[in-house]
């Protein structure tokens, strides 16, 4: 899970962060980049990918919008 520790001073922000919940074998992975007032999301197997951007205000909004805690799949 990406959660509002991202936000809490990254020592390169430009850098790609991957899910905890990326794990190998797990097909659903993603990785998300902190840039100058957005934020990137793209598919980890496909890094010269498309990119998902989104605003660091959207971005946080989402955060607080999912659970955090145990995956409830599992």
């Amino acid at each position: 899970m990406l959660s509002s520790v991202f936000w809490q001073g990254a020592p390169d922000l430009f850098v790609w962060v991957k899910s905890s919940h990326s794990a190998s074998g797990n097909d659903s992975c993603v990785e998300v980049r902190l840039s100058s007032g957005f934020v990137s999301i793209r598919d980890s197997k496909n890094a010269d990918g498309p990119l998902f951007d989104v605003s660091s205000r959207a971005w946080k909004a989402f955060l607080g919008s999912v659970p955090h805690g145990p995956d409830p799949a599992q």
